[in-house]
This record gives C-alpha cells, structure tokens and sequence, in this order.
C-alpha cells in the first residue's frame, strides 16, 4: 500500500512521522511524508520518500506575525491568531497537498495541522484519510480546548471547545473554498466538515500515550490514543566538545526551546545564563530556532542534538513544552522545568506538574531569572520528580502508538471507492 503522511509545519510537527513512517515501511508498505522542503534530510534519514510541501517554517516562525502571537502566549486570541497564521499560507499549501496526493497514493494520514485542508484533498482525490494527530484537539468535557485556558468545568471545557472550531471556520474559509474548488467538490465550511467527520466516526490515532493523557470517556467511537509516535533517529556521533564537557563534571541541565523563535534572543540567553548560575548548576543550551546563546563558564551552546541521546545524561530539562519535546522528556525519564509560550504548550506543561515530573509551571512572559533559578532548584533537588519521571518512563519504553495505525491501514483501504 502506498501511505502518504502529510505533516505541516515545525521540527515537533514532523519528526513524530518519521518514525511513524520507518515502522510503517517495516510493515511492508511503500511511504511517503510530505513536508517542508527543509525537512527533505530528516525524511529521508528514515529511508522515506520527501514530497515538497510550499513554505519555510523557520521563516514563519521567526516573522513578527509568530512572535505577536507567542506575545498573545494563551487563550481565544492567541488561538485565533493561530489559526489567521495557518489561514495566511493555507491556500498554497493546499495546491501543494494536491500535488503530493496526486503522486501514486492511496491512503492519506493528515497530521493535526495538515487536517486543515487536508481532509478536503483526500475526499476531492477519492483517498481513504485518517487523522494521526499529535496532540489531544477534539472537545471533551475533561480538560480545555489547547489555546491555554484553564480548567473551566464540564460544561465549559465542552462549550469552549466545540467554539474554537466553530471560530476557526471563518478564518479559513476562503483557503478550504479554494482547495474545494480546485478540485470539482460543493462548498463546505471547516464547522461543516468536523460534524460530517463525526457523524462519520472518522478515524484519528492520536500519537499521545494514554499514561499521559487518558482517553476522555465522552470521546466518540474512533478517536484514540493510540501512543507516542517516536522520532526516527540513526547513528549519532556527539562533537567531541560535547562529550568532553559532559565528561567534566556533574551531568548539566539542558535547556531547549525549540523552534520558538522569541523577539529578543539575546534578552532570554542573558536570562538562562543568570538563572543557571543562580541555580549553581551546569548547563547545555540548544540554540534552536530561538538562536540562543549562553557563554560562560559552565554552560555549553550546541546545535542540534538528538533528544534520544542527550537527555539520559542531564539532571533536568528547561523547556517550551511542545508536544515533541514533552514526549522526549518523559520517555528519557528526565525531570523538566516547563515554561510554555503559546498554545498547546500550557497544556502539556499543566501535565507534567500533574505528572509529578515538574516542580511548577512557569509562563514564558514576564519570566524572571531567579523564578527560572528556583525551578530549576526545585527539579533537580527533589528526588520525587526524577523518581516520578523514571516510573513514568519504563511504563513508555514498551508503547508504540505506530502499532496502532498498522492495524488501522487495511480498514480504511478498504473504504476506497
């Protein structure tokens, strides 16, 4: 069967399929992962074949459009301004989803963003498509939508989401008219669309471990969590700086935020250097997309360092709390020190304190050095968190949540017309 997994947008948005896509060839099946042109070597590092999707999301990430957004950090505007930003590029990228499921497909896996726009390509081609999305986006009565409210009871965690879909289907109305358009099908709002899927019990698989987040009981039928989609890594050789530095002392705190890409790069290294020495500990600081640099005595900048290798030898991580890198975390057992910035993010930051992982929660905006200290103080010294995080970890070595679309693969090629 020929599988095309359509991934859209960061590093965290496309790494998961990687890995979801080296065990779906293990399991005998041609697959393809349409993505960013800038993620062709992560792609085919998995022995997988790239289709170039339009767009350069480190670019997007770093425009004043994203960083006003991240300025928004939680709640409905930030969430609308999410989506304004989704909606600005979304009509290129539809013709270039149309392109990629145009190339010897028959079945589509859309991730959470590519379900945007997406789900029309595959019904317009005729394509079976499921979800395999990575985070927990359908309305439940159990927690709030993921645009960082808080906990606002049954009624209101349900209400406020099924209102976010129904305020995203404005915003995206004139790109998902385009794509339908393009492709012979009737108009159709995003709203429209989500009900018809329900009433449909179209499938997703989310690549969430149920340990993390259990399956809210008012889900419907085909909704699941079906576990993590781990990365695919190959062979990794450390720079010899690395090794040495880790080699020299007590294992450091590694700080990595990712592809956020804040206004002022130079304010928040200044800020990761104060607390870390307030903190008295050592530190390796991954530039990432933020371009962050710490220079002092017992701190290291790296570039890119696989997750898998480097968290197993640090005392914690200071983090965005992406879904991505909150995976890595708890499957290295590491302590974390969440500090989200927009999104979803405060989401899986509430989780890991619920978890046990983390001492707290900090926010991103207006964080200071020494609450940065205390935290990092509080993660590393208190024994509860890294022995909450190696309990959490040796129940995740066994998930493999690719299993489950494996298994999923031959019902929805069978729906093919």
């Amino acid at each position: 069967m020929h599988v095309l997994i359509m991934a859209v947008g960061s590093t965290g948005d496309v790494a998961p399929y990687t890995g979801l896509g080296a065990r779906l060839r293990q399991a005998g099946h041609e697959v393809a992962i349409a993505a960013a042109a800038s993620f062709a070597g992560m792609v085919t590092a998995a022995e997988l074949e790239h289709r170039v999707l339009p767009g350069d999301p480190r670019a997007a990430q770093q425009s004043e459009a994203n960083r006003r957004w991240q300025r928004r950090g939680r709640g409905v505007r930030s969430g609308a301004e999410m989506t304004r930003l989704l909606a600005r590029h979304m009509r290129e990228l539809g013709d270039g989803m149309i392109a990629a499921a145009e190339q010897n497909t028959d079945v589509v896996l859309l991730s959470g963003p590519a379900y945007l726009g997406g789900a029309d390509v595959a019904e317009g081609l005729g394509l079976p498509s499921a979800g395999v999305f990575a985070a927990p986006a359908h309305p439940t009565r159990e927690f709030p939508p993921l645009i960082g409210l808080p906990d606002l009871g049954p009624t209101g965690n349900w209400l406020a989401g099924r209102a976010v879909f129904a305020g995203m289907s404005p915003i995206l109305a004139p790109a998902i008219r385009h794509i339908r358009s393009t492709l012979g099908l009737a108009p159709r709002s995003f709203r429209r669309a989500v009900r018809a899927h329900d009433r449909a019990r179209w499938p997703v698989r989310y690549g969430v471990s149920p340990l993390v987040v259990p399956r809210p009981h008012d889900w419907r039928p085909g909704l699941e969590m079906a576990g993590y989609f781990w990365p695919h890594h190959g062979a990794w050789t450390p720079p010899t700086t690395l090794r040495e530095f880790l080699d020299a002392g007590p294992p450091p705190v590694a700080v990595s935020f990712g592809s956020m890409a804040p206004r002022d790069p130079q304010l928040w290294s200044a800020l990761i250097a104060d607390a870390l020495r307030h903190a008295g500990l050592r530190g390796v600081v991954q530039a990432g997309w933020a371009e962050l640099e710490v220079r002092e005595e017992h701190v290291l900048t790296v570039g890119d360092v696989p997750h898998t290798w480097l968290l197993p030898r640090v005392a914690a991580l200071v983090h965005h709390s992406g879904a991505g890198t909150t995976a890595a975390a708890l499957r290295a057992g590491v302590p974390t020190v969440p500090v989200p910035i927009a999104a979803d993010q405060h989401f899986w930051a509430a989780r890991q304190v619920a978890l046990g992982v983390a001492p707290a929660r900090l926010e991103g905006k207006g964080l200071t050095a020494d609450a940065l200290a205390a935290a990092i103080r509080a993660a590393v010294g208190d024994p509860e968190h890294r022995l909450a995080a190696g309990r959490l970890a040796a129940r995740l070595e066994g998930e493999d949540g690719a299993t489950e679309v494996v298994r999923l693969l031959p019902e929805l090629a069978s729906t093919r017309p």
